[in-house]
């Protein structure tokens, strides 16, 4: 099965979550974008009725209209679900996202949701966050300079950049993405990165996903936070 087949999969399995009447957080992303999809067909079918969505970014917020998702404003009403990919994920579903650049949202909306559900391929599992993947963080663009050198004790930042400028997020924000090696301890990193002026949200989260459903080319595979894989 190559890669899009197994996000595709996985997202179709963390839909089965997915009731009549739910309100869902969508997260970004192209895995999370397969979901959103099957959420919107499935609607469509009337397989589904009554659910709307909470969008993480404006390319979510297109795509969901496209596909025919009511859409809510955050705080409207309480999250039931929400479903997101990631970029990488421990043993304990401790995760590493934001390489959308929606990390913030993303991270508001799987932290007010009832239950998170991450999906993604196998390629994605790591021992410890940091390995495959540097921590993105949205940053303020006032006093990026000193964010970026106070941020340079810690690791490798690196301004992310989109077609030779500064990648600014939904939110007008910069993204720092800071190599670091394997993180011993995620929590501790992420307290310790929130400690910085200029840094407004990272890519690390920690106990907020409460399911992770895997496929690879055995098929899917599930991992609930408190029993690692």
């Amino acid at each position: 099965m190559e890669r899009n087949a197994m996000k595709a999969a996985a997202a179709i399995a963390a839909v089965e979550e997915v009731a009549s009447g739910m309100v869902v957080g969508l997260g970004t992303g192209s895995t999370a974008a397969h979901a959103v999809r099957e959420i919107g067909k499935r609607l469509a079918s009337g397989h589904l009725d009554r659910v709307v969505g909470v969008p993480t970014s404006q390319a979510t917020d297109d795509l969901a209209r496209a596909v025919g998702i009511p859409l809510i404003e955050p705080g409207t009403a309480p999250i039931d679900l929400a479903i997101d990919g990631a970029d990488e994920i421990a043993p304990d579903l401790a995760l590493t996202k934001g390489g959308g650049g929606a990390l913030l949202r993303e991270k508001v909306i799987a932290a007010a949701a009832d239950r998170f559900v991450v999906i993604s391929d196998d390629s994605k599992l790591v021992e410890a966050l940091g390995t495959t993947f540097d921590i993105p963080l949205e940053v303020a663009r006032f006093g990026i300079a000193i964010t970026t050198a106070t941020l340079a004790r810690l690791g490798h930042p690196q301004l992310r950049s989109a077609d030779e400028a500064p990648f600014v997020t939904d939110n007008g924000n910069y993204i720092v993405d800071l190599a670091v090696g394997p993180i011993r301890d995620a929590a501790a990193f992420d307290a310790e990165l929130h400690m910085i002026p200029g840094v407004l949200a990272t890519g690390i989260f920690v106990g907020i996903a409460a399911v992770a459903y895997v496929a690879g080319s055995g098929g899917i595979r599930r991992i609930d936070a408190g029993r690692p894989a």
